[in-house]
């Protein structure tokens, strides 16, 4: 099928959302694109329609209020015809056409078989978000350690807990929600490890005192950690997991400023799960190849550099939420409601924003952003982390790739960045494309730089069945 819009939305979360809705509300035609089957994406995760009212994820969930009243609108411009919600159809490339954008998709409703889709407009707005960033550690590739995003998935999506004694590790806020929502469900939360020193946002405290909600949010964490007597351990990294079948066990150790282990201070606790996460790295897949330009930032990511109205350096080209810069839902709606306005009056249509609302969104997206750079800069990496790796640790899960071919590689064959690890161990060529491994063979090749994903033209698997659909269509 080929269809042809005002503006092709790619992203369904909270950016991608308010982009949507603003755009249609200023009298566009807007095709919105999402891999996933419900609205809301990775943040506004709900169980599947039907089962909602026998899981109840509410108190998983914050700004509900937003992402309802969203719904609402978007609703009711797809009964207008305005609206073309494609759920289920995963983006696999965008390519610059005739003035416009093409952007091709799988229609994966009736997996699985896959249908080619093509969408055409003269705009395209990128609202991909991020996935967990990890770095691996020895028993990292266990049966029962996953991603702390994995972790909040299987909680928002179905109401399960991982296991029944899980150790949660890594640096950021989002440490505490995951935490809590497992505490809530009578999960036992045996230590929650965050690497960085808390103490390192008294350096940083103009951001926190001008975002009231951020410490309110997380002081409510932090009593619900309280109440349910759940350990949280400042400076302090899991090290190691250990197990034959699945992971029984952790061996937790207090770090040095520079992030390595502190001798004598390693301990072993038992577990049935574990979660881990150092931050997200934004979903640059599409942007890349259509060359806009990227820029760096705190967090040691290079994100996609937009303007005052989220305007990428490539015309008719916009980027919203944490392809911009890891920052949260609030700054997300905030930049995709911007963009919408760009859209708009790129597009010769009258704004919706203006005056006093207009400042307003602006003014909370620079409070958000400001947020987002204070918590990168207190919630490092550690720079010492390869410390924890032997050589035989695996690096790249698909390739299985190790440590050591890593540093040999950076050591005896010239490699300084992933890339070149990537052309002489091939960590990075599986099935992930580099998206678990990427940041941290990254980091091991070429710590000062920020990390860029590599450019790839297919940016998700598609079917050979579905190209061969393409290739009739045309």
């Amino acid at each position: 099928m080929s269809e042809r819009t005002d503006l092709v939305v790619v992203g369904a979360g909270p950016a991608g959302m308010a982009a949507a809705a603003g755009a249609l509300a200023g009298g566009l035609r807007v095709a919105l694109v999402d891999a996933g089957t419900a609205l809301g994406g990775q943040f506004w995760r709900h169980p599947p329609e039907h089962a909602r009212a026998a899981i109840p994820t509410e108190d998983l969930h914050h700004g509900l209020g937003e992402y309802r009243a969203l719904c609402s609108a978007l609703s009711a411009h797809a009964e207008t015809g305005r609206l073309d919600l494609r759920l289920a159809h995963h983006v696999w490339t965008a390519v610059r056409e005739d003035g416009g954008f093409t952007v091709h998709a799988v229609d994966r409703r009736r997996a699985p078989e896959e249908t080619a889709v093509v969408l055409r407009a003269p705009r395209l707005l990128v609202a991909t978000g991020a996935y967990d960033r990890q770095l691996p550690f020895p028993g990292w590739d266990l049966p029962g350690v996953l991603t702390i995003g994995g972790l909040q998935a299987l909680l928002k999506g179905g109401g399960v807990a991982a296991g029944s004694r899980v150790a949660l590790g890594g640096t950021g806020p989002f440490l505490l929600p995951v935490a809590a929502g497992l505490a809530r469900r009578g999960v036992e939360v045996v230590v929650v490890c965050e690497a960085a020193d808390p103490r390192a946002w008294l350096r940083h405290p103009g951001p926190l005192l001008r975002n009231p909600a951020k410490w309110a949010e997380g002081a409510e964490y932090a009593a619900a950690l309280v109440r349910h007597r759940v350990p949280v351990r400042p400076r302090t990294a899991i090290v190691g997991a250990e197990g034959e079948d699945r992971v029984t066990s952790v061996r937790i150790a207090s770090l040095a400023s520079d992030g390595s282990p502190r001798p004598g201070t390693e301990r072993r606790i038992d577990v049935d799960a574990v979660g881990v996460g150092w931050g997200f790295a934004p979903q640059l897949d599409l942007l890349v190849p259509l060359g806009c330009a990227l820029t760096d930032s705190a967090d040691g990511n290079a994100v996609v550099a937009v303007d005052h109205g989220q305007r990428t350096t490539v015309p008719g080209l916009y980027a919203a939420g944490e392809a911009c810069g890891i920052g949260g839902a609030p700054l997300a709606v905030g930049e995709g409601r911007l963009a919408a306005e760009s859209v708009l009056a790129d597009s010769g249509n009258a704004p919706r924003l203006t005056g006093r609302r207009l400042a307003a969104v602006r003014a909370s997206v620079a409070r958000q952003r400001a947020f987002a750079r204070a918590m990168a800069l207190a919630h490092p990496v550690p720079p010492a982390w390869p410390a924890w790796l032997s050589d035989d640790t695996v690096v790249c899960r698909c390739e299985e790739v190790t440590a050591g071919a890593v540093r040999e590689a950076c050591a005896d064959g010239g490699a300084h960045d992933h890339r070149q690890v990537k052309q002489l161990t091939r960590a990075g060529m599986g099935w992930c494309q580099g998206r678990m491994c990427g940041p941290a063979v990254h980091c091991l090749a070429a710590q000062e730089r920020a990390y860029t994903p590599a450019e790839r033209i297919v940016a998700a698997p598609v079917t050979l069945g579905a190209l061969a659909d393409l290739d009739e269509q045309h």
